[in-house]
């Protein structure tokens, strides 16, 4: 039992310790499209809802310390990729305030989630839709 229990430890950190380092050697950031009861939106590579911010002028980001750290920017890691149902003209980058380029879309700064954020779609606009 003992034996059974240490198997099942040393595979899991193991399983951790590959996902870490999958994700630190991450050779793209992809952006794509995905549907949701909102229509068709923006989505990272793990599948999760993009948002843009309208306190974000300009293509820069307005959203830095705390507000950053409970809304993470989608950060440029390698490749800038578009995937399905993306315009990858309209894919871009802003340089933050601490040197880090933040994934852009239609000129808005990407973000993973927030309240009074807005899903935005392929096409590069808000939606405003109470769909949810």
């Amino acid at each position: 039992m003992k034996a059974t229990i240490l198997i099942a430890i040393v595979l899991t950190a193991a399983v951790a310790g590959l996902s870490r380092a999958a994700a630190a050697t991450q050779s793209s950031t992809t952006v794509s499209s995905a549907t949701s009861k909102l229509g068709r939106i923006l989505a990272d590579s793990r599948g999760r809802t993009l948002y843009l911010f309208e306190n974000d002028k300009r293509g820069h980001s307005s959203c830095a310390g705390a507000c950053a750290t409970y809304w993470p920017p989608l950060l440029k890691k390698g490749a800038l990729t578009a995937g399905t149902g993306v315009r990858a003209k309209l894919l871009g980058t802003t340089k933050r305030k601490n040197g880090t380029l933040q994934v852009t879309y239609a000129g808005h700064p990407l973000h993973d989630f927030g309240a009074g954020w807005y899903v935005l779609a392929p096409a590069g606009t808000k939606i405003e839709s109470d769909r949810a």
